[in-house]
């Protein structure tokens, strides 16, 4: 696709996407699955066996395991060869990301070294900057991490109080203050250190080497998960840091903070997809083996529903995950066309797609959260057991949903990124609104009928992004300045489109597969699809009808109650039948198979 009719991010919401412009995961190239392989073999060979130890921090073992992660290449994916790395693409990395997701605390160290460790230096520092720091943190030589969050500053970042002063001979920046929750903080050799020079509003960035004079760490915090992963506070006392460690220049440490963010906004969707599918493992093999009244649970209607359900659920984050990371390729590819170099273009490529990184950050965490709830009851008292690796896996799942920004400030960032592009003139939703607005005073227009296994879904498809662009355009208008406050219909509006884009990566994926493998070869896949549309109709429905009733009255409300209604229509279908047919997939393979 070229640059000027490639999708923007956000812009689903007003725009179709046809089957061939998006990639889906079936796509895999022979060198994408060998470094997915290796991904799993190091799972298994190094982190599985060593769960307890690395739960009990023995001391060194992190780092050890780190060290061999580097000596493979899993620490270079995104540095690029002339620095010491594998510099493959962005959904490469995403792949990485997902398979190592089920190392539990180990893929918290990863990911924190990898992602918001290495990438502002990466991305943001100078070439000496990058050529001292850059090779030994993809080799493992050197671990990184990334202080940002404060005892009183945590969603609102900006508001840190950690301060730089300049020395009198301007050799020198002066750091005092304390950060919180740093993850690897206990074994980091590099860190990211965010303050604000003198009086400034915005903070600064600076690389701060471990072991200078001044930096104290509190204990190991106790966690209810990811008991396995360093996370400590530091304190900085008169630590002097080199004026040539400021990363980037001054003030633009927000920036940095906010574009690291939404990359591992993304990679968190990758990772927590990887510890779904680890989960539904565990789900299925004990659902097969246990058996009660005579036959094994996975025989029974009731486990069978929770097990389908999983597979949905991660299917569908599946499909939008790797749709996003091939849009975020894309775009970093017309930058680098357009005459932009690697580092700029990739942070542009993946800024450009902050409202999907958001959405599939909450969309994925969710998903986890339910994949592993129900792991634990499909295991039963066992799964409550220490002994079970169901148990680790349900309380190492809950930090994602508060991890990389909660989930309700991500969901708020979704609708504030769309509207703020819509207000510069970069997305018109404006006018697709007001389309919205009129057919709503019109009588219905039935016209021709869309064909084919999905004429229904694709039709749904249309209706949900009305009813975005109905509910959205109409909050705008009525509530206009207070809208930010208005947090209950922000939350309505990001759930809509957290929906519908799953919605529609879930259809294009299928009907892709589809043309390649016909429809025979599909038919569990078209089940998924049938499924999930019929249940997220409701959903639909609801978010509207909340968002609507709490804004709108009388006439108003009405018109735009019976439009929802019509939008949201959907046909009758035996959901149990074709959840029996996704559940009996996976429980004849003994894993997941999708």
């Amino acid at each position: 696709m070229s640059e000027n009719t490639a999708i923007k991010g956000g812009e689903f919401i007003i725009r179709d996407t046809k089957p061939e412009d998006i990639f889906i995961p079936e796509e895999w190239t022979e060198e994408q699955i060998m470094i997915a392989k290796m991904c799993d073999d190091f799972i298994a060979t190094e982190v599985e066996p060593n769960l307890d130890r690395i739960d009990e921090m023995e001391e060194g073992l992190m780092q050890s395991i780190l060290e061999k992660a580097g000596e493979l290449g899993l620490l270079s994916l995104s540095v690029p060869e002339d620095l010491g790395g594998m510099g493959v693409d962005f959904k490469t990395t995403l792949l990485a990301t997902e398979r190592l997701g089920k190392g539990y605390s180990f893929s918290v160290a990863y990911g924190a070294h990898t992602g918001i460790g290495t990438l502002p230096i990466l991305y943001y520092g100078t070439q000496e900057q990058k050529e001292k720091y850059i090779p030994k943190l993809a080799s493992g030589e050197w671990k990184a991490s990334y202080c940002l969050t404060e005892p009183s500053a945590g969603s609102d970042a900006n508001s840190g109080k950690t301060k730089a002063e300049l020395t009198e001979d301007g050799k020198h920046y002066v750091i005092n203050g304390q950060k919180m929750w740093i993850t690897n903080a206990g074994f980091a050799d590099v860190l990211t250190v965010f303050a604000k020079i003198d009086d400034d509003d915005k903070l600064t960035a600076f690389i701060v080497d471990a072991d200078s004079e001044g930096i104290t760490l509190n204990p190991e915090e106790k966690k209810m998960g990811i008991k396995g992963s360093s996370t400590r506070q530091v304190f900085f006392n008169n630590v002097k840091v080199p004026a040539e460690n400021m990363l980037s220049e001054r003030e633009n440490g927000f920036k940095i903070a906010l574009n690291i963010l939404n990359i591992g906004r993304i990679k968190l969707g990758g990772a927590v997809l990887g510890g779904a599918k680890a989960a539904i493992d565990y789900s299925i093999k004990y659902a097969n083996e246990r058996e009660q009244f005579g036959r094994p649970i996975s025989k029974y209607g009731a486990i069978r529903h929770k097990i389908a359900e999983q597979v949905i659920k991660c299917f569908v984050v599946e499909s939008a995950t790797y749709r996003a990371g091939q849009n975020i390729d894309d775009a970093i590819q017309a930058y680098i066309d357009g005459g932009m170099d690697k580092e700029k273009a990739t942070l542009k490529g993946i800024e450009l797609f902050a409202p999907e990184c958001a959405i599939l950050k909450v969309a994925g965490s969710d998903c986890l959260d339910y994949v592993v709830d129900e792991a634990v009851q499909i295991n039963g008292g066992m799964g409550y057991s220490a002994e079970s690796p169901v148990e680790r896996a349900y309380r190492d799942a809950r930090i994602n949903r508060i991890f990389e920004g909660t989930n309700e400030i991500n969901r708020m960032l979704i609708v504030d990124l769309v509207l703020k592009r819509a207000m510069k003139g970069e997305l018109d939703l404006m006018g697709p609104a007001q389309e919205v607005a009129n057919e709503l005073m019109s009588i219905p227009d039935f016209g021709d009928q869309p064909e084919g296994v999905f004429a229904n879904e694709y039709k749904a498809l249309k209706g949900f992004k009305k009813v975005i662009l109905m509910v959205a355009g109409s909050a705008v208008q009525k509530l206009m300045a207070t809208l930010a406050k208005e947090q209950e219909v922000l939350m309505n509006i990001a759930d809509l489109s957290i929906d519908t884009y799953q919605a529609e990566s879930l259809l294009l994926r299928v009907d892709k597969m589809i043309s390649m493998r016909g429809e025979e070869a599909c038919k569990d896949e078209i089940a998924i699809v049938k499924t999930y549309f019929y249940d997220v109709a409701d959903k639909i429905n609801k978010y509207g009808k909340d968002a609507i009733n709490a804004f709108a009255g009388g006439d108003e409300a009405k018109m735009m109650l019976m439009g929802l209604k019509r939008f949201t229509k959907i046909d009758g279908f035996n959901a149990k039948e074709a959840r029996q047919q996704i559940a009996q997939r996976v429980i004849e393979a003994g894993e997941y198979n999708f």
